[in-house]
């Protein structure tokens, strides 16, 4: 296999180690990135167990008279040249976009409130890009709200205006504060690292969206190890929200139709123009079924309304890449025998799909290789335990013109019977199944080894849909050895090998 000539891409963000991480509450300064404007400004991130808190600086009365009675109303008239001749220092009620914005398209004439201060606050007069004194700022990028504003007019100054030199009693004094601007919950969030629908990863930034859409913007950071370290907390916390959700929703079911996993996922979609698109996907293993929703079940009705349902015995979970490092991909793939579809590659490093009747399958991503294993091990569990509950699959077959019946059953193996007669044609252990071979449409051929003369049995069937049937046969497989070994399954795990060792 070749991989000159491609680009890999990123390596991942986090470290090797244990799964079992505990919940996250970090407070530290980030930027909010307008990729409309492109710029970039200072605010304070909140995490707790729940929610994510964006908070941004304003500049707020902390001691002297109510500054209500300092108000007054100004009426300007805006030049042919120049504009309404005045700077935005600080606003209330509304972001320094938004006034600007208003004021640009009020037209000729604007009346405004405004605020008299004898004495401007020092870090009003600071020029662009300058911290305030009281700012805790970790760059020298000031906040959009603070800093010496937009000059319409489209000269800049540094210094206050003059004002009357008769002194005011209980002159009030004012501090730059973080305030809460947007809370958002994290249950049922989910978090992208890319431009939406493409595969551009954003350089040490992601955003976070509410199960309502309500997004926090992108989320920009001054360095990859804190970026990587928000968002592993802040998926840690997501995640055992999840559980709980989980949690909840199973004591409403019975112990056969349990919420084994659930999550976010991007499935990535195939475009009119072959072009790669990727859509947030909400995934599900319950009771005997694979689900994939557009948005979260939040109530037992909303299970009906999956997008796609899928039975678990004949679905196939396969990851498909894993990157360890950026110059370490084929010895990986080699290493943990990860399977690799040239034409399904692009520059997302954690991919699976499950594969499912008919030939078809999903391609999905997730953001951190955790979440990866986490996936891995839950189809694996989920898949086990409907075997192991449903016990038998029987489909209808066909063989030189006489309708058969070929079952597979947890305790007996394969049999073969007569649909009309009942009678067993033949029947063979899961340990006598030495081969097989397909011809990618209907018909398979299965090699058993009979265990009396020791020689090959080849037996021809053909099925309506073959791949359902070789996916249950694999899911029975797999079952029936990891009931005899189960550490031999778990040491077969791709995504925590790389988890453990690597």
């Amino acid at each position: 296999m070749s991989v000159a000539g491609k680009q890999p891409p990123p390596a991942p963000l986090e470290r090797p180690g244990s799964l079992l991480v505990p919940t996250w509450t970090k407070t530290g300064i980030a930027l909010l990135y307008d990729e409309v404007s492109e710029n970039a400004y200072d605010i304070r991130l909140k995490l707790t167990k729940e929610v994510l808190t964006i908070q941004k600086q304003d500049v707020v009365c902390v001691s002297g008279s109510d500054h209500s009675a300092n108000h007054r109303t100004v009426t300007l008239r805006r030049q042919p040249v120049g504009g309404l001749g005045l700077s935005i220092k600080n606003v209330e009620s509304a972001t320094h976009e938004e006034v600007v914005h208003l004021l640009r398209n009020a037209g000729d004439e604007v009346t405004i409130t405004v605020q008299y201060l004898r004495e401007a606050p020092s870090f009003l007069k600071l020029p662009l890009g300058s911290p305030g004194p009281s700012s805790d700022h970790s760059s020298g990028t000031s906040s959009p709200l603070f800093d010496s504003g937009l000059h319409l007019n489209g000269n800049s100054t540094n210094t206050a205006p003059s004002s009357p030199s008769s002194p005011i009693a209980n002159e009030p004094k004012y501090e730059k504060r973080w305030l809460d601007a947007l809370s958002v919950p994290l249950s049922m969030a989910r978090i992208s690292r890319y431009k939406t629908g493409t595969d551009k990863l954003r350089s040490n930034a992601f955003e976070v969206l509410a199960l309502d859409g309500v997004s926090t913007g992108i989320l920009q950071f001054y360095t990859a190890q804190e970026s990587a370290d928000w968002l592993r907390a802040m998926s840690t916390n997501i995640s055992d929200l999840t559980l709980q959700n989980m949690k909840m929703a199973n004591k409403c079911c019975s112990p056969s139709d349990q919420v084994i996993h659930m999550g976010w996922v991007n499935e990535r979609l195939e475009g009119t123009d072959s072009s790669q698109l990727y859509k947030f996907k909400f995934l599900a293993l319950k009771g005997s079924s694979f689900y994939i929703f557009s948005t979260p079940p939040v109530s037992t009705l909303d299970w009906v309304r999956a997008e796609k349902i899928y039975n678990l015995c004949e679905v196939l979970f396969k990851i498909h890449k894993l990157w360890l490092a950026d110059d370490c991909w084929l010895q990986a793939n080699l290493y943990l025998g990860i399977h690799q579809d040239f034409d399904l590659e692009d520059q997302r490093p954690y991919c699976f799909s499950v594969l499912v009747g008919h030939g078809k399958s999903h391609y999905f991503n997730v953001e951190l290789g955790s979440e990866l294993a986490v996936w891995e091990k839950s189809f694996q569990r989920a898949i086990f335990l409907e075997v192991q509950r449903t016990g038998s699959k029987t489909y209808m077959c066909s063989w030189q013109g006489d309708t058969l019946c070929f079952t597979v059953d947890f305790a007996l193996g394969f049999t073969c019977f007569d649909s009309k007669t009942k009678n067993v044609l033949w029947r063979f252990k899961f340990s006598q199944l030495k081969g097989s071979s397909d011809d990618g449409k209907t018909r398979v051929k299965l090699l058993f080894q009979n265990l009396d003369t020791k020689q090959i049995e080849t037996k021809e069937l053909e099925f309506q849909d073959l791949t359902a049937v070789l996916h249950c046969i694999h899911s029975f497989i797999a079952a029936k050895v990891a009931s005899v070994d189960p550490i031999f399954i778990d040491s077969q795990s791709i995504a925590r090998k790389y988890m453990y060792s690597n």
